[in-house]
């Protein structure tokens, strides 16, 4: 756990303490894998799928934020901070059970966020409960980083208007595929299936498979039309308010429209815009979440993230004590909850 970092004093007057190329609270677009953990006096961060055990920190109060500096990265880097130095120091944490522990706490808030739950590809969701208890737990044994500052996750009591039994994942992929034939009159242009960007939806909405969105270009009497499907998320939870809308580009225009949840299938019919012929992009969104910024490492990061939850859970199969990292009590309950884990 031990290793480099670089104090720095950022043009904002932060203090910024992080390994090189660790992820902080100050880059203009951060990864779907980073962990960020709220703590007293500023933020720690961590690169889920770099494995990186030392955190980066941004500290906006310096003075609060020596109760914990000596445990996260050593004696040596707390009494630069307090002398105000800057510069390349070896962190060496006073208390790397701590360390670890709180990892762990940004992990388990990660997961109530950005946990890669799929029919179609087979990962379990994770109880929202126990993921509760997870946070509370490893909240309480890093009392000395977080003392209140990190808030638990606490999600929406919704009500679940996607049925809990759902069929085989095989199905689902089936069902999310385009379909083979066309209404009767009717002709089909083009069509394909994707992913979407996670940073776009809440949680607990949409199935995070690449193969979740599908769509179809149909000629119809004379007119012209986008036919576009996403599948709802395993135990799938939201205000009755939330809709998520899906924007179709092409090289002549766009067309925006809102989707209606139909059994556990997003669905909606746009009339197509110009260029439908040439190209089509489809994009799947709830207004006002995430941005429309390009998105870091797109379908190759969140295909990164399915395999680490896929192994997490297998691991959380037959978890041992030892382990540094060890699995959530929600991901032990998803794994034993699923015969595919």
């Amino acid at each position: 756990m031990n290793g480099t970092v670089r104090i720095r004093q950022d043009a904002d007057g932060l203090l910024v303490i992080a390994p090189d190329g660790a992820p902080t609270v100050l880059d203009e677009a951060a990864e779907i894998d980073v962990l960020v953990l709220e703590a007293v006096g500023g933020h720690l961060t961590w690169s889920l799928l770099d494995g990186q055990s030392l955190p980066a920190a941004v500290i906006d109060d310096v003075k609060l934020a020596q109760d914990w500096l000596w445990a996260v990265f050593g004696e040596e880097v707390a009494l630069a901070v307090d002398a105000g130095e800057t510069g390349e120091l070896t962190a060496v944490p006073g208390l790397p059970e701590l360390v670890t522990s709180a990892r762990r706490l940004g992990y388990a808030h990660w997961a109530a966020r950005w946990w890669p739950a799929s029919i179609i590809d087979g990962i379990a969701p994770l109880d929202e409960r126990l993921l509760l208890d997870d946070i509370a737990t490893l909240s309480e044994a890093c009392e000395m980083i977080v003392d209140g500052a990190d808030e638990p996750f606490e999600a929406e009591s919704h009500t679940s208007r996607v049925p809990e039994a759902r069929g085989r994942a095989e199905d689902y992929a089936l069902a999310a595929g385009p379909a083979t034939t066309a209404a009767p009159g009717a002709l089909v242009l083009a069509r394909g299936t994707g992913g979407w960007d996670w940073r776009r939806c809440p949680p607990r909405l949409l199935d995070a498979s690449e193969q979740a969105v599908t769509w179809e270009v149909v000629r119809r009497n004379g007119s012209t039309t986008i036919a576009v499907r996403a599948v709802a998320a395993p135990q799938s939870q939201f205000p009755s308010y939330l809709h998520p809308h899906v924007l179709v580009r092409t090289t002549g225009g766009t067309a925006d429209a809102a989707l209606t949840l139909a059994g556990d299938m997003w669905t909606t019919e746009v009339s197509a815009p110009e260029g439908v012929e040439s190209t089509v992009a489809v994009a799947i969104y709830v207004p006002g979440v995430g941005s429309d910024s390009p998105e870091h490492g797109g379908p190759a990061v969140r295909q990164r993230v399915r395999d680490l939850a896929v192994q997490r859970l297998r691991r959380a199969a037959d978890p041992t004590e030892e382990a540094g990292d060890a699995p959530l009590l929600a991901e032990i309950d998803a794994a034993a909850s699923d015969s595919d884990f």
